[in-house]
């Protein structure tokens, strides 16, 4: 096999998909972190999980970080005899915060370093589209390999995205819940159809959101008004649209984050949240530089392994 490497390690952002109007399109890379070191062995597969989904997560090669890296082998046509991971997550699970899509990202861009020229084999387009793939939806994955906030779609059911440097005053702030969410009961809560008037208020919101999110944060809260989707799913996380009601009610630029049932609160310089009673209040900033590569990225603290 062609290593160039017998280990890696990579540090994947959690993202925050739809940002109230982009549903399905837009994604915000955030300074919330897993660390996953993928190291090379004589014979099968092993997982180590700290941090979040400790004792949930598998520890074999149904991992979600394991099937991504050996689809992304099988693309570069090279594949180790054994694989040996130890994953540091720190995205909560199944709250909308793109946990499934940082596995994937992780996945690939660990294979991708482990192989000889295996960035020159599989650029960032080519890496995205495999991403797009396995996830079936590119809205969480791009901001993830990418950084920052992307536009995301499919072109002949491939996963594309460009990518927008955010403005350096927007402030996101996470409300995460105890409670978890899961995207396909999420997505089964929308209509099969929508009012045109509605359809047509989201595409004016979604490209104004572009302009406030690169250069006009001002606007943030007239740009993540949404009508397609958040309305929907209110019944099913109550608890999630009375926050995203009670911080719109303050002036505050709040989405249901992805699927839910976290929330995202984009705030601007000068902006501090409160506590918010039964949720975890997460001040962070936009990553704008995606998936990184590095074993200065490793907690501090973790062994490095062999």
């Amino acid at each position: 096999m062609a290593l160039l490497l017998d280990r890696a390690v990579v540090r994947v952002p959690a993202t925050s998909a739809n940002l109230g109007p982009g549903f399905d399109a837009l994604g915000l890379a955030l300074t919330l972190y897993d660390t996953v070191e993928g190291r090379v062995t004589v014979g099968g597969v092993t997982v180590e999980v700290s941090g979040e989904g400790a004792g949930e997560l598998p520890g074999d090669e149904s991992h979600l970080v394991v099937r991504s890296m050996l689809r992304a082998f099988d693309a570069l046509g090279e594949r180790p005899a054994g694989l040996h991971l130890r994953c540091d997550n720190r995205i909560p699970q199944a709250r909308g915060l793109g946990s499934s899509s940082a596995a994937i990202v992780a996945g690939i861009v660990l294979a991708r370093a482990l192989v000889e020229d295996g960035e020159k084999r599989m650029p960032d387009a080519e890496a995205l589209a495999l991403a797009g793939a396995i996830e079936g939806h590119p809205d969480n994955v791009a901001p993830c390999l990418l950084g920052g906030f992307t536009i995301a779609w499919q072109e002949h059911g491939v996963a594309t995205a460009v990518r927008r440097e955010p403005d350096p005053g927007i402030r996101p702030v996470l409300f995460v819940p105890e409670e978890r969410g899961l995207t396909e009961v999420a997505r089964a809560a929308l209509p099969k159809d929508v009012p045109h008037a509605d359809a047509a208020f989201n595409a004016g919101r979604a490209a104004l959101l572009v302009h406030a999110l690169a250069g006009d944060p001002g606007r943030l809260f007239a740009a993540t008004e949404d009508r397609l989707h958040q309305q929907y799913r209110a019944q099913g996380m109550p608890l999630t649209a009375e926050l995203v009601a009670l911080l719109r009610a303050e002036g505050v630029a709040a989405v249901v984050s992805g699927a839910g049932p976290s929330v995202l609160a984009l705030g601007i310089d000068g902006w501090a949240p409160r506590p918010v009673p039964g949720w975890r209040v997460l001040p962070l900033d936009v990553d704008v530089t995606g998936a990184r590569l590095g074993d200065e990225l490793l907690p501090r603290g973790t062994h490095r392994s062999g």
